[in-house]
């Protein structure tokens, strides 16, 4: 399962993404992921989540998240769900847009099926423009 929180900035989509995260923590059986792209955030989450800092645009497409995402999952294979917040600045080099976003999707949906992982993303964009797959995706 893939699910985005789309909105522009101050809606609050990284305070609904930690609190996912926190919650789930307390009923998981399984390990969590928080990828983000500073230490920021890192006292707000539950001791038993791992955090990851992606760096601010390091990454320079989505494919290299995807590499990223998997060398996360090749490490445990315990992993129940990956948060992501601010995927557009962890993506700053090329960007977030509507094609690479789909072509995300898809490829975790791919890893979810098959590594039986969840994905909850965040992303900074007017929720209007996003294409119909990804809206359908929308949490």
């Amino acid at each position: 399962m893939v699910q985005f929180l789309a909105g522009m900035k101050g809606e609050g989509k990284t305070r609904k993404l930690i609190d996912m995260a926190n919650n789930d923590a307390k009923v998981t059986d399984g390990h969590l992921v928080f990828i983000d792209d500073d230490k920021r955030h890192i006292f707000d989450l539950h001791r038993d989540i791992r955090f990851v800092e992606a760096g601010k645009g390091e990454l320079a497409n989505y494919r290299e998240f995807i590499g990223f995402v998997l060398g996360i999952l090749s490490q445990n294979s315990d992993i129940k769900h990956i948060y992501v917040d601010g995927l557009n600045n962890i993506l700053a080099k090329d960007g977030v847009t509507n094609d690479a976003l789909l072509k995300l999707k898809n490829r975790l949906d791919s890893l979810a099926k098959t590594d039986q992982v969840g994905f909850s993303i965040s992303i900074h964009c007017d929720r209007e423009s996003l294409p119909d797959e990804i809206k359908e995706a929308l949490i």
